[in-house]
């Protein structure tokens, strides 16, 4: 009887440090680099410059805050599966309940940055031109960073 308890305890204890080393890998993948998103990806015909994604001041939120993976209605992307470019899902154009790529960039970035700004919290823009740069042109020749 008293070996089932340890046999019981040896698994849970190696299914914690499992998951522990799990998620130390994850937080060791994700980029260190800001990431560009470039307006030629986002828009059937570009109308601003690139924008510049912050990714390593955004490692206080948990990651699923904005990676995500939709059955049934609920995520079920967890810390250190793929992570997919938004493009992968999210096109030029709305498909059913997916939304369409730029709804889906400003969704995410725009209205957690409103919602951290009324919390009275440091954030980042919530004005167009603040991640939006002119555009210069030739800004859009380079890829998408990941």
């Amino acid at each position: 009887m008293m070996n089932k308890g340890r046999v019981v305890i040896g698994l849970i204890l190696s299914v914690a440090v499992v998951a522990a080393f799990t998620l130390a890998y994850a937080a060791t993948k994700m980029p260190e680099q800001d990431i560009t998103i470039l307006s030629k990806d986002v828009f059937k015909e570009p109308k601003k410059g690139p924008v510049v994604f912050p990714h390593p001041k955004h490692k206080a939120l948990k990651c699923t805050d904005c990676h995500h993976e939709y059955k049934d209605e609920k995520n079920v992307w967890q810390e250190g599966q793929e992570v997919k470019k938004c493009s992968a899902c999210h096109k030029l154009e709305a498909d059913g309940k997916v939304v369409k790529l730029e709804k889906a960039y400003h969704d995410q970035c725009v209205n957690c940055h409103k919602k951290v700004k009324v919390e009275k919290k440091p954030t980042g823009p919530t004005a167009c031109t603040k991640c939006h740069p002119k555009s210069t042109g030739g800004d859009d020749k380079e890829e998408e960073k990941k």
